[in-house]
């Protein structure tokens, strides 16, 4: 069956959620949680001005995702993005899904103005650091740095 590359929809969104959860099982900082995966997704799929879903597809089955998005940023004069969770699932790994869907991920990005695109990967994830390089992505001399604020 042809993979096909495109926007997510709230059908897909159970598939995303499992996702998830291999990518945050495989991630050293993160853990999986179905509930706020779900949440976060839904607010997404809610309000294209958040961000943009996007998925791998063979036939009805999601077989890859990835998360876009957005901000404003005043280095650029404009519209910027985080690209976050790409993940395949682990059956179809090393078939070029992951590169193919962020290679679709950054040409919607140029069709929707984006101006940059800002990555986070785990330093120990060689594999996925030379698919970025191979796609155009390059390091960058800042040091991410994160505040977790629990609710109260």
């Amino acid at each position: 069956m042809e993979l096909e590359y495109g926007t997510a929809t709230v059908k897909e969104l159970p598939q995303m959620v499992e996702l998830l959860g291999v990518l945050f099982t495989d991630e050293a900082e993160f853990q999986p949680d179905p509930g706020k995966q779900k949440r976060a997704l839904e607010a997404i799929l809610a309000n294209p001005t958040i961000g943009r879903l996007f998925v791998a597809r063979e036939g009805k089955r999601v077989v890859a995702m990835a998360s876009l998005l957005y901000t404003v940023s005043t280095a650029e004069g404009g519209k910027a993005a985080w690209f976050e969770d790409l993940v395949v699932h682990p059956d179809e790994r090393k078939r070029g899904i992951g590169e193919a869907l962020l290679k679709h991920v950054v040409a919607q990005a140029r069709a929707d103005g984006v101006l940059r695109i800002t990555l986070l990967t785990d330093m120990q994830n060689e594999r996925a650091q030379a698919m970025y390089r191979r796609v155009g992505f390059v390091g960058s001399p800042m040091k991410p740095m994160r505040l977790k604020i629990k609710p109260k």
